[in-house]
């Protein structure tokens, strides 16, 4: 039988919508662990005997090395096999998790949550995605399918200060990765009915330089900006270093694709206007989410001095937000086109981040949060899958391995952003109250503009799902 005949066999017994659960369910808990210790820091700090920054560190580690791996992981997949991949990837993550639990330093609880997890995370995540493309072959149930899983990712992390905040207060701060691993185990056993619609090819090469290079360089540049506020020097010359690198790896792989050998990334995926417009919205909606998560959180904490349950609770209004837009996504996509939806969402979070700006200082009370952080999930949940799907739905079957890898770390990479950068700001200077938070803020309300200028610049034939 040829290749895209298997492809459509194994589709069909793949049965698309059984392995909806795992691969949903996945994307939850990888997001719900890169904001879930927003409402731990203080808890952390005190129990590890270390500081905000150090925390941030970890937090920041963690969504950075999900992001430098992600590309080289969503090409690994091709070569062992995409549902292999998953499963060694959660088993990874619940051993990281289950290390995080019980760490007596913060350097092991940066090798369980930010190695461990962040790793476990890039070999699990491309095949969510891939998998998905490839059961889901209409962009009907396509964008339905990623609606679910764009959906249960935001909630996962707009819900994750919540939940982690409840089982800090009830237990321990440490009880919430035995959560993770509990959740891990669980998608283990729903993971069986998931076949891989394509074999592995062990044949198929591997770029390791490429991939060091891309990893190393994305990571002076996120650890360069975290040095920001410590050391401007080398602040200045990580970004430099980050930047050599970053080029040598684009010079590399066009070197190598010349040569006519695989590189990590084809050049080619860049030469889609609409993709690249899309990449750069999925980047800045993470940057926002996490970036909003951080600051708020800490702030409240630090600040305000609210506890980790009080904290969470606040972004009830966030969770609310995001869940009731993504149970509308599929309502909207029928009536309006992706493009529309990705821009409005971005007015939307603009406007949430105004009103936390306004609130901030008319009132002391922590209900002040609320608006802006609902409007923040609603404009968010609207635009997290159109985003996915154009990104998708640009290239072929064949391409999906790539797109996947690049999409995911693009969107981690922004994450990672949006702790490093707010994060940075506010922790700068917490002693002065309202004005490094207003500061971190106003940032990311910049951020928010640029996606809308991003989002009105793609194709006016924007696909409308029908």
């Amino acid at each position: 039988m040829c290749a895209s005949g298997r492809a459509v066999l194994s589709r069909v017994l793949m049965s698309p919508r059984k392995i909806l659960a795992p691969l949903a369910l996945a994307q939850f808990i990888c997001s719900f662990a890169g904001s879930n210790m927003n409402v731990m820091i203080n808890d952390i700090s005190e129990d590890l005997d270390t500081t905000v920054a150090g925390v941030q560190v970890t937090i920041t580690l963690f969504l950075l090395i999900m992001a430098i791996l992600m590309i080289p992981c969503s090409k690994l997949t091709d070569r062992w096999g995409r549902k292999r991949c998953f499963i060694g990837g959660l088993v990874l993550y619940g051993i990281g998790a289950l290390m995080s639990a019980v760490s007596p330093s913060l350097g092991v609880l940066i090798l369980g949550n930010s190695v461990l997890e962040g790793v476990g995370t890039a070999f699990l995540i491309p095949p969510v995605y891939i998998l998905t493309t490839l059961a889901f072959s209409d962009l009907t149930s396509r964008a339905r399918a990623f609606g679910v899983i764009s959906g249960l990712g935001g909630i996962g992390a707009a819900a994750g200060p919540l939940i982690g905040g409840v089982i800090t207060e009830a237990i321990s701060w440490r009880a919430a990765f035995i959560f993770q691993a509990a959740v891990i185990v669980v998608i283990i056993l729903l993971s069986r009915r998931v076949v891989d619609p394509l074999p592995p090819d062990p044949t198929r090469p591997f770029d390791a330089v490429g991939a060091i290079l891309s990893a190393v360089g994305m990571f002076f540049v996120v650890f360069g900006i975290l040095q920001a506020d410590n050391d401007p020097a080398l602040f200045a010359a990580l970004l430099a270093v980050g930047a050599v690198l970053l080029a040598s790896f684009f010079l590399y792989i066009r070197s190598r694709e010349k040569a006519g050998r695989e590189a990590l990334l084809s050049m080619s995926l860049f030469k889609n206007r609409t993709s690249n417009l899309a990449l750069v919205t999925q980047n800045i909606q993470w940057l926002l989410l996490l970036g909003t998560s951080f600051v708020v959180a800490v702030f409240l904490q630090t600040v305000r001095g609210y506890n980790a349950i009080e904290t969470g609770v606040i972004f009830t209004a966030a969770t609310l937000g995001v869940l009731v837009s993504s149970l509308a996504a599929e309502r909207l996509a029928k009536r309006y086109s992706q493009k529309s939806l990705i821009a409005a969402g971005f007015v939307v979070a603009a406007a949430g981040i105004g009103v936390l700006l306004a609130l901030v200082g008319a009132s002391s009370r922590v209900v002040a949060f609320a608006p802006g952080l609902a409007l923040i999930g609603l404009g968010l949940g609207v635009m997290l899958t159109p985003s996915v799907n154009v990104v998708q739905s640009s290239f072929p079957e064949e391409r999906q391995g790539e797109i996947s890898g690049l999409s995911r770390s693009v969107s981690n990479l922004g994450s990672s952003f949006g702790t490093a950068i707010a994060g940075t700001i506010l922790v700068s200077d917490l002693a002065s109250g309202n004005t490094t938070y207003v500061l971190a803020m106003v940032v990311l309300g910049a951020f928010a503009l640029v996606g809308l200028v991003a989002s009105l610049l793609l194709p006016a034939a924007d696909v409308t799902v029908s």
